[in-house]
């Protein structure tokens, strides 16, 4: 059952990913979970990725990304999501950059908020050079801009031709949290 728009809600864009354990599984699961985060509304989600690393090594990662109504604060959704990702058993080693993780929420955009500070940075910051970020996102959302002008299906397109490799794998179907 669809909640309603919480009042002066925002769209929030968030990216999925894991590669630990049965990513696919913890993807679907935190699916479930965000739609109960409080005072936001899940709008869509993409299909099922599957990408190679970047920048990284380790297994290959299982992908999404979630676009949201939320009529909480970044930092607030942020506090939520690491707290999601914790229950799934994220670490974050110090000094390894890019560690293989069980789950992965990246907080990609908060409307129109522009904010750099220590713990979020608005708009995301690399997501313009990631197929894993802008494949799944260009299913939702085809037309959008990026900060820097260009289409999000377009920068999807042009990262593929430049060799990031990502398949769809199916639909992103909810896993209950309680299983």
């Amino acid at each position: 059952m669809a909640r309603q728009d919480p009042a002066g809600a925002e769209v929030a864009l968030i990216s999925l990913g894991a590669n630990l354990g049965d990513g696919a599984k913890a993807l679907h699961t935190a699916l479930a979970a965000l739609q109960t985060v409080p005072a936001c509304r899940l709008v869509e989600a993409s299909s099922l990725y599957r990408s190679a690393p970047v920048d990284a090594a380790g297994p290959d990662y299982w992908n999404a990304v979630v676009a949201m109504q939320c009529g909480l604060t970044p930092d607030a959704l942020l506090a939520w999501l690491q707290r999601l990702e914790n229950e799934h058993g994220r670490e974050r080693p110090q000094g390894v950059h890019n560690a293989p993780r069980t789950l992965d929420l990246d907080l990609l955009l908060f409307g129109s908020r522009r904010l750099h500070d220590e713990r979020l940075i608005l708009p995301h910051p690399r997501m313009h050079l990631r197929a894993f970020v802008l494949v799944p996102l260009a299913e939702i959302w085809p037309h959008w801009t990026l900060p820097d002008g260009e289409s999000v299906a377009h920068a999807a397109r042009r990262l593929q031709q430049a060799g990031q490799q990502i398949q769809r794998v199916g639909p992103l179907a909810i896993i209950s949290t309680n299983s």
